[in-house]
């Protein structure tokens, strides 16, 4: 005899993977046609504040690879990801931008309310985020020690793979 209970949880499973596949092989095709429109193939030279009051240049990072992800606090995917960019920042150098997110004092309550402590820069009216040509959050460049582009990633990337692409532009 069949039982129906475990033919119900195998199917429903069996849904559930083929679901989360799809997702996963759609949001990498959606990268990767995005990427090309992407202006960063060189890091451009930034040197602001970060809403901490402390100093940031890209000069401060000549030979380290770099993460530059640029995120909203309004960004359901980005507060999915956020974790993951944390997680990353205590070992690489990782700089993010919140766009268009309010004042320093919001940001800051966003990054305290989450647990955040990764360094970031107050995007507030898209500079970054348009001189990067940046059109869909989160977005994550990651650039080796020359400051040249190595990958670009349009959405949620899991902390393994950043981590694992982190250490490649490391060698």
């Amino acid at each position: 005899m069949i039982n129906k209970k475990n033919l119900n949880f195998k199917s429903i499973l069996k849904e559930v993977v083929t679901t989360l596949i799809l997702i996963f092989i759609i949001a990498n095709v959606l990268s990767y046609f995005r990427a090309p429109n992407l202006n960063s193939q060189t890091l451009p030279q930034i040197s602001t504040t970060l809403i901490d009051g402390t100093e940031f240049s890209t000069n401060n990072y000549h030979d380290k690879p770099i993460l530059i992800h640029i995120w909203a606090t309004w960004c359901p995917t980005c507060k999915l990801e956020a974790s993951n960019i944390e997680k990353i920042s205590k070992h690489f150098n990782v700089i993010t931008f919140a766009v268009k997110s309010g004042n320093n004092a919001e940001i800051n309550n966003y990054l305290k309310q989450h647990d955040l402590h990764f360094k970031t820069i107050n995007d507030n009216m898209s500079y970054h985020a348009n001189t990067f040509k940046v059109s869909a959050y989160p977005t994550t460049f990651i650039y080796d020690k020359n400051h040249q582009l190595i990958f670009s990633e349009v959405g949620y990337t899991s902390t393994l793979m950043l981590y694992l692409k982190m250490l490649w532009v490391s060698i």
